[in-house]
């Protein structure tokens, strides 16, 4: 099982790329389904197709390819709704007033959990080889995609994992046993939730099952977007196994007039900014591939083929890049438990260049901070009893030195 999730900026081309690989990859005999989150849906209007919620056969001339939209206003309904309610009814039962209780149930991002859920639940129930996802803009999947984990730490501090914890807190505030009973089931709800979420991450975090194409025009704006998003994945542990360079201008050769000259100051301006790119993704080991600029909109399965074999040749689609993971723990002096033993933790941070950077330490956790995003890094057991003592950012490697703290070190 392979999930393969497109994103860019808005207008680069990200579904029609998405479709085009979906439909390479039923071509070779697997069985795809392509599921848009994007808001907009276009992802009908590049099959030339009608898709609802349920997956639909996209052409009878290839019959391993399905495709739907995530309804997500009706899986709130299906599946929120109701433990919004129940919970509510408990708040507003304990004594919280009404309003208040109506906006502590206000979840921003379930709309976006829920469909990322139904991805998970494809990969689990389906009969899928592949699961081509269509991701909304860059911003939006940076936040969808960083949802599970920052979600699942807020259930985590405001209901413990435990079912039966859930139940002792809570349960003294409802007096009647009719009460004890809605809050032992808003528990088991929540709990069941917890799981999901812990579900997500795991598949988001499987690095061999789960990886992101990012989808770009060579334009030197979208590339600095391009290189920001490759940083904030990476302090998410989220990986890039490709990066795609969409609407390549032909190169017009040794052609005359103000077009070809134009073509050919365009093209030179892209190529540019490839060997940029190139520069940047070929040090964590992530391919870029690129498409031309066709003469007419890529729509229908036809069309899409021809675009899926210009970005890929006889290629396997699935075939990418799979870098360097996220943390590297070494040992750099000491050995056995002495205090004189130093420890260097290596995150590998794509694209961080020579961008402003912020440690902390919070308990057990290292807080990162690249660019405004933040990310908590749980420490491996032997550095939570160490103390930071320097850092250094040297080729997009972020090292931080620990030393053993002697109040806490093992003796």
């Amino acid at each position: 099982m392979r999930v393969l999730l497109f994103t860019g900026k808005g207008g680069v081309g990200k579904t029609t790329t998405a479709a085009a690989t979906a439909v390479a990859l039923a071509r070779s005999g697997r069985k795809v389904l392509v599921l848009s989150t994007d808001p907009a849906h276009s992802l009908g209007d590049t099959f030339a197709a009608d898709l609802g919620s349920e997956p639909t056969e996209v052409a009878a001339s290839l019959p391993g390819l399905f495709a739907a939209h995530v309804d997500t206003r009706a899986l709130v309904d299906e599946a929120w709704e109701p433990l919004r309610s129940q919970l509510r009814t408990l708040l507003a039962g304990a004594g919280v007033e009404e309003i208040v209780a109506d906006e502590l149930t206000v979840l921003p991002g379930v709309e976006e959990l829920l469909a990322l859920e139904q991805v998970r639940r494809a990969t689990e129930d389906g009969p899928w080889e592949v699961v081509v996802v269509d991701c909304g803009p860059t911003a939006e999947t940076l936040r969808l995609l960083s949802l599970p984990e920052a979600f699942g730490g807020y259930l985590e501090r405001l209901f413990p994992a435990h079912r039966r914890a859930v139940r002792g807190v809570l349960a003294g505030l409802a007096g009647s046993g009719a009460q004890v009973a809605k809050w032992d089931a808003a528990a088991g709800a929540l709990s069941r939730l917890a799981e999901q979420l812990s579900g997500l991450r795991d598949l988001l975090a499987d690095r061999e099952t789960t990886t992101i194409r990012l989808v770009l025009t060579p334009e030197r704006v979208v590339a600095a977007e391009t290189r920001r998003t490759l940083t904030a994945l990476a302090l998410h542990e989220l990986h890039v196994d490709g990066v795609v360079a969409n609407r390549l201008v032909p190169d017009p050769g040794s052609g005359r007039g103000a077009a070809a000259a134009w073509m050919r100051e365009r093209r030179r301006d892209q190529e540019a900014v490839l060997a940029e790119l190139n520069e940047l993704t070929t040090g964590v080991g992530v391919p870029v591939r690129s498409a031309g600029y066709r003469s007419g909109e890529p729509v229908g399965t036809d069309e899409l083929v021809g675009l899926a074999e210009d970005l890929y040749g006889d290629d396997d689609p699935l075939e990418g890049g799979f870098g360097r993971p996220l943390l590297d723990l070494r040992r750099t002096a000491g050995e056995g438990t002495s205090t004189e033993s130093e420890y260097v933790l290596d995150l590998q941070v794509p694209g961080i260049g020579d961008g402003e950077v912020d440690l902390a330490r919070i308990g057990d956790e290292l807080a990162v901070t690249v660019g405004g995003r933040r990310r908590t890094v749980a420490l491996p057991p032997v550095l939570r009893r160490c103390d930071v003592v320097s850092a250094d950012l040297d080729d997009d490697v972020l090292s931080v030195a620990f030393r053993p703290d002697p109040a806490v070190w093992m003796r």
